[in-house]
């Protein structure tokens, strides 16, 4: 593995590649929220295909995806919940629904992490800068481990998941670094 300047991070995403991130504490309970996630471009037409390669889950499985709080009601409905943990499903807006089909259910819902800045600005500043790219403020996020396994915790077990699947891009915000599989 090599690890180079994080610059790259964003890059991974824009190639249409995956890319784990890791930081900080582990998440609690069954959800991504970008401490310990996969994260890709839901605009691509095959991108359950592609995740899936990685997280070898069945191939009818919606994804879910973390959205700016600020972007909610621009390409979702937006519904009393409170969105920070991943509990609640939206309703696509009709406009969005074939742009987003790899994060939708059959009801052309998603599972949302409705995020803000202060919740967690490693996360949120990737998810802008990848705006800058896209137009658009949502990632596919879903959780960093492999089925029937825990949520990756430390750095030896991101080492074993990318040893053991396709998973080629990790990125570590706290130190500013990329890992790169060859």
């Amino acid at each position: 593995m090599i690890i180079t300047d994080k610059g790259e991070a964003l890059e991974i995403i824009l190639k249409q590649e995956i890319l784990a991130i890791f930081q900080g504490a582990s998440e609690m309970g069954p959800r991504a929220l970008g401490n310990r996630s996969l994260l890709f471009d839901p605009r691509n037409k095959d991108g359950k295909t592609i995740v899936n390669k990685v997280k070898k889950r069945e191939w009818y499985r919606p994804f879910a995806a973390t959205i700016t709080k600020e972007k909610l009601n621009s390409y979702f409905f937006e519904h009393n919940g409170d969105g920070r943990y991943m509990l609640f499903t939206y309703n696509v807006r009709e406009q969005y629904k074939e742009k987003f089909k790899n994060i939708l259910s059959n009801e052309n819902n998603c599972r949302l992490q409705v995020l803000d800045k202060n919740q967690n600005v490693n996360y949120f500043n990737l998810i802008k800068e990848l705006s800058y790219h896209t137009d658009f403020e949502i990632v596919l996020n879903t959780s960093l481990n492999l089925p029937g396994e825990p949520l990756v915790e430390d750095l030896n077990d991101l080492e074993e998941m990318m040893t053991r699947s396709n998973l080629k891009y990790a990125y570590l915000p706290d130190i500013n670094k990329l890992i790169i599989k060859h």
